[in-house]
């Protein structure tokens, strides 16, 4: 873990370098004033030399001037070492998140990352700064104070001694318990994301169900547990200054008593048990800093796991050591094909590993198996082949397995067992942008970016002309409310198509996806929020495009994929028939049964029963 985290320091090593050595210089200037104010106090002003005084003060001048250049170096220094180290590990961080497949991205959760992304590198960009500045600073400042303590007299170090030993003993057990609750606080951050990502990705059914109560008190309920955690963290942390303010005011009474004594002794100088006083106050402060750091260093701890964990994770779906790099045809083929939505395991350490495994043998011992547990698979015992340039619906209830057996065409999953065949070669052998770049995918759920519509359809194809996207937007019927908008192809796009109907997100994305000039095109229930004229116009318009493209028609309206080629019909995972629809009306009771609800009854697919 420290490894990964250190290489993304990168080409900030030179700055997290220099921090230390600008700071201890710094530390080394601070020190030796008090000394030097010292030999000015008994040799300039107790003995009456004003040319002591000048010369002492002089020096200290300089000595102060210095030591704040070297406090801007350092600070400058620390600055863009922490900050450009929180800037790699989020490059790295995402970079790494563009190779995840769905299942890793579900393993992690979308709230889970979006806190790794943002407090917990934010935690360690602090963490950072502080180890590269304070943590060198605080214990450098303790030995050289501790040293001309010992120069000055070292029979009051004895007092500052047992300083040491009294407010070392309390920080520790502050910080042992402060740090359990810091590692709580990260994992109720996760929660109150996901709260709040999930209220304003979907604000609009909040408020049409007039549910921002509810809402709300869900939010509160987390922020509530997280503030419960960090006033139990925070009320302990507070205790270090009333404990520091005691040793502190400890150690000057014994200071001002015994140096009184050796004063009038004639052992110690005023100047010396001036000097005795700054020192045991910077020792005292060194002390409560590193108490700080350790803090900070076990709050960030956890951080540093979670983010180790998304740069170290390796995609579940990789390229093969020689792919195939390009798609031959837009054939496809599922050979007995199952599978699962199982996250994929997580890769561990030979360390993890081998506990793992004498884990599993203990308790091998000790337990007898158990029976595995019946789960129904997504998608089952699939067979089917498709010729390239078909066009095949694909009917099938809520649930039924439609989106995921698509899913697995692309490689956005891979198949739990069985075989993908695309193009003659199993879909795994192939490299995945090749793979990818031959399949466009128009989902279920219309994903647009803020931007110009033009620049929304050219994520199909960077290079396409203004006259390629229109005519793609008129295969889409999405050509004539565009041009009715006040800009037409450049109108602005907010975030997400929120100035757009649904209907309107619908015929963008098929045009983009068109774009592509795929060799197999899925269309997963992308006319859904369309009316019946605009879906028949879109179902026209794509009989005569791309003609030799394969094009997957998803629907769960028999009116969507009656005119296709084939229809695959799909129940519970399984396949239940593919055929002509004229074929399925005679041999299929399923696809039968289908029909005669949306034809005879309300329409509604998921009337029949156990069609879902």
């Amino acid at each position: 873990m420290i490894s990964t985290l250190l290489h993304q320091v990168g080409r900030y090593k030179w700055a997290s370098v220099l921090t230390p050595v600008w700071t201890a210089t710094e530390v080394v200037l601070d020190v030796l004033i008090p000394y030097i104010t010292a030999s000015l106090i008994d040799k300039g002003l107790m003995a009456g030399n004003i040319q002591e005084v000048y010369r002492y003060g002089a020096l200290m001048l300089l000595m102060a001037f210095l030591s704040l250049a070297f406090g801007i170096l350092a600070g400058r220094s620390s600055a863009l070492a922490s900050t450009g180290f929180a800037a790699n590990l989020r490059r790295a961080m995402y970079r790494n998140i563009q190779t995840f497949s769905f299942a890793d991205i579900d393993r992690f959760s979308t709230s889970g990352l979006v806190t790794r992304m943002t407090s917990d590198v934010t935690s360690l960009q602090n963490a950072y700064g502080q180890i590269l500045r304070v943590s060198v600073r605080a214990p450098f400042r303790l030995i050289l104070s501790i040293f001309m303590c010992l120069v000055i007299d070292a029979r009051l170090s004895i007092i500052f001694i047992l300083a040491m030993i009294i407010l070392s003993t309390s920080l520790y057990q502050i910080i042992s318990r402060v740090a359990r609750l810091f590692k709580q606080v990260f994992k109720q951050y996760d929660a109150l994301n996901e709260s709040v990502q999930e209220n304003v990705a979907a604000i609009r059914v909040v408020k049409a169900f007039v549910r921002e109560g509810h809402e709300t008190s869900k939010f509160s309920r987390a922020a509530e547990r997280l503030y419960n955690l960090y006033v139990r963290a925070e009320s302990l942390m507070a205790l270090n200054h009333p404990i520091m303010n005691m040793v502190v005011y400890g150690c000057i009474i014994a200071l001002s008593w015994y140096g009184a004594h050796f004063i009038v002794g004639g052992t110690l100088t005023t100047g010396e048990l001036t000097s005795l006083f700054t020192y045991v106050m910077s020792i005292l402060q060194s002390l409560m800093m590193l108490s700080m750091i350790f803090v900070m260093l076990t709050q960030s701890a956890a951080s540093a796991e979670r983010v180790a964990e998304v740069i170290e994770a390796k995609a579940s779906i990789t390229n093969p050591d020689e792919p195939v790099t390009e798609v031959h045809d837009g054939s496809i083929e599922f050979q007995n094909v199952r599978f699962d939505y199982t996250a994929p395991p997580q890769a561990l350490s030979p360390e993890q590993a081998e506990k793992k495994a004498r884990n599993k043998a203990a308790m091998a011992t000790l337990l007898s198996p158990a029976p595995p547990k019946h789960k129904r698979s997504a998608l089952f015992n699939i067979n089917f082949a498709i010729r390239s340039g078909e066009t095949i619906g694909v009917l099938g209830g809520t649930g039924s397995g439609k989106s995921s057996l698509v899913s697995l065409i692309n490689r956005l999953y891979d198949v739990t067992s069985g075989s993908v065949i695309v193009g003659g070669h199993d879909v795994r052998e192939y490299d995945i942008d090749a793979l990818r770049s031959t399949v466009a995918v128009v989902l279920q759920q219309n994903t647009l970016f803020s931007g110009t519509i033009l620049e929304n359809l050219r994520w199909g194809r960077a290079e396409a002309t203004e006259e390629e996207c229109r005519e793609a937007c008129r295969i889409a019927a999405a050509d004539e409310f565009i041009m009715q908008m006040p800009d037409g192809y450049n109108s602005r796009v907010e975030q997400g198509g929120t100035n757009l109907s649904g209907g309107q997100k619908q015929r963008l994305c098929i045009a983009r996806a068109l774009l592509k000039q795929p060799k197999i095109l899925i269309l997963d229930d992308s006319t859904s929020a369309c009316d019946t004229a605009t879906d028949a116009a879109i179902r026209q318009g794509l009989k005569s495009a791309l003609p030799g493209t394969t094009k997957l028609i998803i629907g769960q309206r028999i009116l969507s994929v009656r005119d296709c080629d084939r229809i695959l019909v799909l129940e519970n995972g399984q396949l239940t028939g593919f055929d002509t629809h004229e074929r399925l009306l005679e041999t299929n009771d399923v696809y039968r049964e289908i029909y005669d609800i949306q034809t005879s009854g309300t329409g509604d697919f998921d009337e029949k029963g156990g069609a879902a």
